[in-house]
C-alpha cells in the first residue's frame, strides 16, 4: 500500500477492521466478502473457536441475572432453526422477532438467517394498527414474541391475516407455539446453514418516511460489513477491545440498538448486557455500574436526561469510557458535560436507515467538535450539494448526499419495490433530507430537515400515520401534524385537529386523543402538543399548507 497522509492517519482503523486502499481509485473502500450471513458473524464462527465458552449475552430480569455463552445460543440457534423449517420458514421468508432485548432475540435472529429467512424487526412500542400494517404488507405468516408484548396484542389477533404462527419466549400459551420447546433438548435432526450471498435479503425494518404509512426497508447480509470499519471508529477503535462490555438502552428493533450496538459487539466475540427495563437516568447508572458496561449507544435524549444527574461518577462506581450516539443532532453542551464530568469520549455519527454512517466522530483519529455532526467518513463519498445536484462551497448550506456508487451500507431497497424512490436520488447522488454546511476543516453542520419527517428523540415520524390514526377518532374529522422544535428531544409531534360538529374543545379531549394514538398506533408517536382548529390554510390545488402550520408552531 502506498503511505498516504490520509492512509497514516487511518492505518489503525485499516488494521482493526475491513476498511483498506483503493490504490487506483486513490480512496478508501470497505472490502465485503462475496458470500456472508449475519447469524454466522454474531454466533456460528465464536461458537467453533475457542471464543465458545465466552459470555455473548448478560440477561437482566427483574432483578435477576442469567448468562449465556456464545456456544451455548448458536446450538439453541440451531434448534430453533429446524423447528422453523418445519413450520415452513424457508429462503426469503420474513419471520417477525417482536422480543425487545433479551438472549431469545438474538437465538432467533440467527435462526433466521441460518435459513437464508429475512428477519422483520418489531418494536415493543407498536400498537395493534402498526403491527397489521407491517404484517399484512410483508406477509408475514410467524411472529416470535414474549408475554407482555403479545398480551396487549392477542385480542386483535383476527386482524393479522396473514399470521399462521405465533412463538412465545415467556408466559402462558394460548394457541401459541412453545420458543423453550423449539430450543431445548438434543438437535437430533442434522442443520446445515443456508450459504447466503452478501447482497441476499436479510433484515426488514419498517420506519416512517414523511408520506404514507410505515415502509419496509431490507438490508442484506452485506450491512454488518458495510457497518465495521465505522462503528470501529465510533466506538474509539475499541470495538475488539479485551474485556469490554456492550450495552444500549435503544431497542434492539431499531437500527441504533441493533445495527450499532448489539449485533457489532457480538461479532466482535464480546459480552453484551440486555435488558427491557424502562430507561431512566438514575437506573441506567446503576445498571451501568452493575454490569461494569465500559461501552454504550446511545440517542441525545438519553444522554441529556443522564447529564441532568450533577456529578454521576460520585455517586456510581462506573467503567463507562466510550459513548457514540446517533439520531438526532447532538447539543455541544452534552458533548463537554460527556468530556468534563464523565471522562467519556463521546462520538457522534450521522446517517439514515436506508444508508448510514455518512458522517460521524472518531476522538482517536481526529478532534471532536462540540456541536458538530463529525467529518466525512473512509470508504464513502458525502458532499453537500444543491438543488442541481451541484456540489456547494465550504460554508453553503445544501442537502447532506452520498454518492451512490462509493455507498456500501446503501439498503436493497423498499419492500415490495426494488427501485429507489425519484426524490432519494438527484443524479448520481443519494439524497438525505436533511440540511448541513461544512466548514474548511472538512467538518458538518447540521441545519434542519428539508421536508416533513419529524425526528423525535431519535425516533422518524411520519406526519401521515399520525394523521391517519387521529382522523379515525369519532370526534374528529381532519387533522394535520407537523414538528415542532424542542430543546430535549430535537422535534415534538405537533397536532392540528379539527373536531366533528359534536365535539367540544377540551384539555381531557385532547388526553383522549393523545391516549387513542399511543394505544393504536405507538407511544413514542402520540402528539405532545394538540391544536384545535376551525379550518386550515389550504394550497391553491386545496392541500393543507404545513409550511403555515410549521412557521406557527416555531413562532410561539
Amino acid at each position: 500500500m502506498i503511505e498516504t497522509p490520509a492512509t497514516s492517519t487511518y492505518q489503525k482503523l485499516i488494521e482493526a477492521s475491513n476498511l483498506a486502499y483503493d490504490v487506483d481509485r486513490d480512496r478508501f473502500k470497505i472490502v465485503i466478502p462475496k458470500s456472508a450471513n449475519i447469524g454466522y458473524e454474531i454466533l456460528g464462527r465464536h461458537a467453533d473457536s475457542p471464543k465458545s465458552d465466552a459470555i455473548a449475552i448478560i440477561y437482566e430480569d427483574d432483578g435477576e441475572v442469567s448468562k449465556h455463552t456464545y456456544g451455548e445460543l448458536h446450538q439453541q440457534a440451531l434448534q430453533f432453526a429446524v423447528h422453523l423449517s418445519n413450520l415452513g420458514v424457508q429462503q426469503g421468508t420474513t419471520v417477525a422477532v417482536h422480543t425487545g432485548q433479551r438472549p431469545e432475540t438474538i437465538i432467533a435472529h440467527a435462526a433466521i438467517y441460518y435459513l437464508g429467512a429475512i428477519v422483520l424487526t418489531l418494536s415493543q412500542l407498536y400498537g395493534p394498527d402498526t403491527i397489521e400494517h407491517i404484517l399484512t404488507h410483508s406477509n408475514c405468516r410467524f411472529i416470535v414474541t414474549d408475554d407482555d408484548s403479545w398480551k396487549p396484542l392477542r385480542p386483535h389477533r383476527k386482524r393479522f391475516k396473514t399470521l399462521d404462527h405465533c412463538i412465545l419466549v415467556s408466559g402462558n400459551l394460548q394457541n401459541e407455539l412453545s420458543f423453550i420447546d423449539m430450543t431445548r433438548g438434543a438437535n437430533t435432526t442434522p442443520f446445515k446453514r443456508v450459504e447466503t450471498e452478501a447482497d441476499d435479503p436479510a433484515l426488514l425494518m419498517y420506519t416512517s418516511g414523511s408520506t404514507g404509512m410505515p415502509k419496509g426497508m431490507l438490508h442484506g447480509h452485506r450491512i454488518v460489513h458495510a457497518y465495521y470499519p465505522t462503528l470501529t471508529m465510533f466506538f474509539n477503535l475499541e470495538l475488539a477491545r479485551p474485556g469490554a462490555v456492550f450495552w444500549t438502552p435503544a431497542d434492539w428493533a431499531w437500527v441504533g440498538g441493533l445495527l450499532d450496538l448489539a449485533i457489532p459487539a457480538l461479532q466482535s466475540g464480546q459480552t453484551v448486557v440486555a435488558s427491557n427495563h424502562r430507561f431512566s437516568a438514575e437506573w441506567a447508572f446503576e445498571f451501568m455500574a452493575r454490569h461494569y458496561v465500559t461501552h454504550s449507544f446511545m440517542t441525545p435524549t438519553a444522554l441529556k436526561r443522564l447529564a441532568e444527574i450533577p456529578n454521576p461518577r460520585r455517586q456510581w462506581n462506573l467503567d463507562l469510557s466510550i459513548v457514540c450516539t446517533g439520531g438526532e443532532s447532538l447539543p455541544s453542551e452534552v458533548v463537554r458535560w460527556s468530556e468534563k464530568q464523565m471522562q467519556l469520549v463521546c462520538n457522534e455519527f450521522y446517517g439514515l436507515t436506508e444508508f448510514n454512517h455518512m458522517i460521524g466522530n472518531c476522538a482517536a483519529l481526529y478532534p471532536v467538535r462540540p456541536g458538530s455532526m463529525g467529518r466525512a467518513l473512509p470508504g464513502r463519498t458525502v458532499a453537500i450539494i444543491d438543488e442541481s445536484g451541484d456540489i456547494q462551497p465550504d460554508g453553503t448550506v445544501g442537502e447532506i448526499a452520498s454518492l451512490r456508487k462509493d455507498e456500501q451500507t446503501l439498503f436493497l431497497g423498499y419492500w415490495g419495490s426494488e427501485d429507489l424512490p425519484e426524490k432519494m436520488t438527484r443524479g448520481e447522488w443519494l439524497l438525505s433530507g436533511d440540511l448541513a454546511y461544512k466548514d474548511k476543516d472538512g467538518y458538518f453542520w447540521y441545519q434542519g430537515r428539508n421536508d416533513d419527517l419529524i425526528k423525535s428523540s431519535g425516533y422518524r415520524i411520519g406526519p401521515a400515520e399520525v394523521e391517519d390514526t387521529l382522523v379515525r377518532h369519532p370526534m374528529v374529522v381532519e387533522a394535520a401534524v407537523v414538528g415542532k422544535p424542542d430543546v430535549e428531544r430535537g422535534q415534538i409531534v405537533c397536532a392540528f385537529v379539527r373536531l366533528a360538529k359534536n365535539a367540544t374543545p377540551s384539555e381531557e379531549l385532547k388526553k383522549q386523543l393523545q391516549s387513542y394514538v399511543k394505544t393504536n398506533l405507538a407511544y413514542y408517536k402520540y402528539p405532545r402538543t394538540i391544536y384545535f382548529v376551525e379550518s386550515f390554510p389550504l394550497t391553491n390545488s386545496g392541500k393543507i399548507r404545513r409550511k403555515d402550520l410549521r412557521a406557527r408552531v416555531i413562532a410561539e
